[in-house]
């Protein structure tokens, strides 16, 4: 269990949240991961709505992390590494706005490592293209209804899942195994 004064929260949308929540909930220091919706004009908003693409919001996670064990800059490596931050409001076949890349800072501190870490990203041309990432203020995170809560490790066998998640998590194993829990 993370220490009260160790915590720390980030919120990232990398495209679908069944992938990115997949991908967080593996690493070390990583306590919860909660899918959720960020960044438009509907309050309250539903799975249903947001697959419309008319309300503006991001699918997110919200992650909370001991920052003893990972650090924030650590999170935005795997970000970067798990999704294509090159493509506008898509990620492979999902798209619309709701699948953006985009982070939502909690603070000038996060903002100002999110801003160095693609600067850096761009300066060493790791992607062909230019990452099209927005960096955000957060502002409400509305949670997702429960079915999507660990959705992938429910739902393994599903096509989307097996064809889509299933290679983001091999990618993560084989880069990151450092930062994997036992």
């Amino acid at each position: 269990m993370i220490e009260p004064h160790n915590n720390e929260v980030a919120i990232f949308g990398g495209g679908c949240f069944w992938c990115t929540e997949a991908v967080f909930l593996e690493l070390k220091g990583v306590d919860k991961v909660v899918p959720g919706y960020i960044g438009g004009q509907v309050e309250n908003p539903t799975y249903a709505a947001i697959c419309t693409g008319t309300t503006g919001h991001a699918e997110a996670i919200k992650i909370t992390f001991d920052k003893s064990q990972i650090s924030y800059g650590e999170l935005l490596q795997i970000f970067f590494a798990t999704h294509d931050p090159t493509t506008l409001n898509r990620q492979g076949n999902d798209i619309g706005t709701q699948y953006r890349s985009e982070i939502f800072y909690l603070n000038t501190g996060q903002k100002e490592i999110a801003q160095d870490y693609i600067n850096l990203l761009t300066t060493e041309a790791v992607f062909d293209n230019p990452i099209v990432t927005k960096i955000s203020e957060a502002p409400h995170f509305y949670e997702a209804e429960d079915y999507h809560n660990n959705y992938y490790n429910q739902n393994k066998s599903q096509g989307y899942c097996s064809y889509v998640i299933t290679p983001k998590i091999e990618k993560l194993k084989k880069h990151f195994q450092d930062k994997l829990k036992d």
